[in-house]
């Protein structure tokens, strides 16, 4: 005779109940469908300054602030965006308001001088006025920063970057109205103190203590001479 085969009946476990209680295992799959929100969330606002930045470049590169170059400059933004892939821009997070305020009156009130500037070197036909390559050893080891740093350069008359070297940091500018070492001295002190706004405005707090005008020197962020 066989002996008899008892059968033990075992708790059949659903694909939400693995971890226990059905109503816990929803509640996790909730927070991690929150959590997931938040990340997008947080980096969609960390990249929304850049962006906004693509928009405004270029609507300074075409001279226009018109509904139309805002329109076909969201659509560059986009399309930079989104068909080019690139690693994702890691932004510091911090937005200073004064110093933001004064980089863009020190730029406006450059890009009107450097105009004034440049005409006049144009009318003048008793001399032709001095040009010059120079090397202009940036100080952030940042992509953003040194960037930024450039497009300014660039937009202000009399100035224009031709090259970066990005591995030795060195920013390389043709410039005009420069006769001697000191002209060109002048002109190398103007793209740091830019390189200087821009981290003060968006730069992080490290890139801000390494900058930060000193309290001996409190007219480093004052407008002054050349392409300033």
């Amino acid at each position: 005779m066989t002996a008899p085969i008892h059968h033990t009946a075992r708790p059949r476990h659903t694909a939400g109940q693995t971890a226990g209680d059905p109503i816990r295992g929803a509640g996790r799959g909730g927070s991690g469908l929150l959590v997931g929100k938040r990340g997008v969330l947080q980096q969609v606002w960390r990249q929304l300054p850049f962006f906004v930045w693509l928009i405004a470049l270029w609507m300074l590169l075409w001279g226009q602030f018109t509904v139309l170059a805002f329109v076909t400059g969201l659509i560059a933004a986009v399309a930079v965006t989104r068909v080019f892939r690139l690693p994702p821009v890691e932004l510091s997070g911090r937005v200073n308001i004064w110093y933001g305020a004064i980089f863009v009156f020190s730029f406006l009130w450059a890009v009107v001088r450097g105009s004034l500037t440049v005409a006049a070197q144009v009318l003048d036909f008793r001399r032709q006025p001095g040009t010059a390559i120079i090397a202009v050893p940036v100080r952030m080891d940042d992509d953003l920063i040194m960037t930024h740093t450039a497009i300014t350069a660039s937009l202000i008359p009399g100035s224009l970057i031709v090259d970066a070297d990005r591995d030795r940091r060195i920013l390389y500018l043709h410039v005009i109205g420069v006769r001697n070492a000191e002209d060109v001295e002048a002109q190398r002190q103007a793209v740091l103190r830019w390189e200087r706004r821009i981290v003060m405005a968006v730069g992080s707090r490290a890139q801000v203590a390494l900058v930060a005008p000193s309290a001996s020197n409190p007219s480093d962020d004052a407008p002054s001479g050349g392409p300033s």
